[in-house]
């Protein structure tokens, strides 16, 4: 929206900072969720279109960035739900096929990334928005829509899933559970596997 003069007003001001500082961390996010780099460009894209398609009200709750991260988990629910109607139509085609192969185990050592991806989305928010993005529970609780009691129950949850995923080897759980789950959890916000050459930052 710009006025006369060609001049742009306040908020369409304020959106375009918003926009440059965020998108790198709501574009991360969703890839968190998805597992996913180009779906995850386009939701924190859609994402951003719906923040600014009400962002007179976004920016009366004192806290757009909450507000965007829980329209970006909210998308990532949707999408995520989308593709699994959609393989388990798949899977119903092909369980009818005589020359079906099953497939292979799934692989005994899994990296954080692909144990993530495993978790229920509501877990994998959770745990991610918690130890990747260092928001307090409470904060977790008001992106996501839920209390603060879900966000503690479903990231305690999440982080003994991704335990036992990272070490199926019990003895060496708590290895795990201090020097890699954690660890490896944050990491993930920075510096994603495979993406650190492309990966958008606030400036580009």
């Amino acid at each position: 929206m710009e006025p006369q003069g060609g001049r742009v007003d306040a908020p369409t001001e304020e959106f375009h900072a918003f926009f440059d500082r965020y998108y790198a961390d709501l574009s991360r996010l969703a890839y968190l969720l998805l597992g996913d780099s180009e779906g995850a460009d386009d939701l924190a894209a859609d994402a951003l279109v719906a923040v600014w398609r009400r962002w007179d009200r976004v920016r009366a709750t004192g806290d757009p960035l909450a507000h965007a991260r829980g329209v970006v988990a909210g998308m990532a629910r949707t999408r995520t739900r989308s593709l699994m109607r959609e393989r388990r139509r798949i899977a119903l085609f092909w369980s009818h096929r005589p020359d079906r192969i099953d497939d292979p185990d799934v692989p005994a050592v899994l990296d954080v990334r692909d144990a993530l991806a495993r978790l229920p989305l509501r877990k994998r928010a959770c745990v991610v928005l918690r130890h990747a993005f260092d928001l307090s529970e409470k904060e977790t609780a008001r992106a996501l829509g839920v209390s603060v009691g879900t966000v503690k129950s479903q990231t305690s949850r999440g982080i003994a899933e991704l335990e036992r995923l990272l070490a199926p080897d019990r003895r060496s759980a708590r290895h795990a559970y201090e020097h890699h789950t954690y660890r490896a959890v944050r990491a993930l916000r920075t510096e994603p596997a495979g993406r650190s050459s492309w990966w958008p930052t606030a400036s580009t």
